[in-house]
């Protein structure tokens, strides 16, 4: 992978006028030959754009998916990914309040974020405190907002409700728990590793691990003649089937991922497998038993529904303030180890928010 040189200070990017850098995914694959860093021009905002220096951006789940071929929102390649960043609004487009020159904001980008610089809609930024860290900040753009939106906006999660969360260490799964835990619900949890589970079994959390258990049992086995109500799953296959029959009801299920794809060889029959593993819904059924299966796709409520994104990341960043969130930083990586993060996230090491610092 080429690497990007001499990443410019912010005072200093204030000076340029023509180029700045971004990593391009340029092809499919392994994470070491996927990317490489070019110079490009410098974005321009548009009408209610503003345009951001980036001091650190975000890796997600999905843009493993993307490198791998199997995430269909990708932008044709060469693209570059990214849907969340940290940094400072140093120009702004037409119809934008002079008053956002120079805040420190966070976003939700669709795509772009992967960049020394981007020009994004000003309906998908906030403005953050300074003190707040940058793996933070970039944590509220896409793991936080999903799970906002999943535990608070698109069904309410309630009081004493039991409710499980798969890979509840990732990102998305930190930030449920976290939600989960302040609303005052009972914590079921899915996790890779003996320590995943004795750190969350010290914040008074029923977990298991995945890679030594039936999970399924397990669960059913401690639930006894209770059943879930809500389950937050971002593994699909066989796990989407599991979490049916532990519902009861007027239980939720919320699909927001399909990890079980992942890492998997491409093709229909791959795809195949993973539709045959959830098995079939009838939807009579659901109105027979009361339950609900909803699908969360952040993106296409991003093109369609704008304001949600920006009542969420506001208030999410009330929550910070008010500490009753507090993302996980889940590695802190250079520029030139943008392969070295993204092989760390597919193999599941990360735990929380990692990040590529610029500045």
């Amino acid at each position: 992978m080429s690497l990007p040189i001499n990443l410019e200070s912010h005072a200093h990017t204030r000076k340029m006028e023509h180029h700045c850098k971004a990593a391009f995914l340029v092809r499919q694959g392994e994470a070491e030959q996927a990317f490489e860093w070019r110079e490009i021009a410098m974005p321009v905002a548009k009408d209610d754009e503003v345009l951001v220096a980036v001091e650190a951006f975000g890796l997600n789940f999905a843009d493993v998916l993307a490198r791998q071929g199997l995430y269909r929102e990708a932008p044709p390649m060469p693209c570059v990914l990214g849907y969340d960043m940290v940094g400072r609004v140093i120009a702004i487009g037409p119809n934008v309040h002079s008053g956002w020159l120079g805040k420190r904001v966070t976003a939700l980008t669709r795509f772009g974020a992967y960049a020394t610089h981007i020009a994004t809609p000003i309906i998908g930024i906030t403005e953050v405190p300074e003190e707040m860290p940058d793996y933070a900040a970039c944590a509220l753009g896409t793991q936080y907002v999903t799970a906002y939106y999943s535990a608070r906006y698109l069904q309410q999660t309630r009081k004493g409700e039991r409710v499980l969360v798969h890979a509840a260490l990732g990102g998305v799964g930190t930030a449920l728990v976290q939600l989960l835990q302040e609303s005052g619900c009972e914590i079921y949890a899915t996790v890779g590793s003996d320590e995943k589970v004795n750190e969350l079994k010290s914040k008074g959390i029923h977990a298991f691990n995945y890679s030594n258990v039936d999970v399924y049992d397990q669960i059913k086995n401690h639930l006894g003649k209770n059943r879930l109500d809500v389950s937050f799953n971002s593994i699909a296959g066989k796990t989407f089937k599991q979490d049916m029959k532990l519902l009861g009801a007027n239980g939720r299920l919320l699909l927001y991922g399909f990890a079980e794809r992942s890492g998997k060889k491409k093709g229909k029959c791959a795809t195949y497998q993973l539709l045959w593993n959830m098995g079939i819904v009838i939807p009579i059924m659901m109105l027979a038993f009361s339950k609900s299966i909803m699908g969360v796709n952040m993106l296409k409520i991003a093109d369609q529904k704008p304001q949600i994104i920006k009542d969420c990341l506001d208030e999410l960043v009330t929550l910070w303030k008010q500490n009753k969130i507090a993302p996980v930083s889940g590695g802190i990586y250079k520029p030139e180890q943008l392969a070295l993060a993204h092989k760390d996230l597919e193999l599941r090491k990360i735990k929380g928010k990692a990040i590529i610092r610029l500045q």
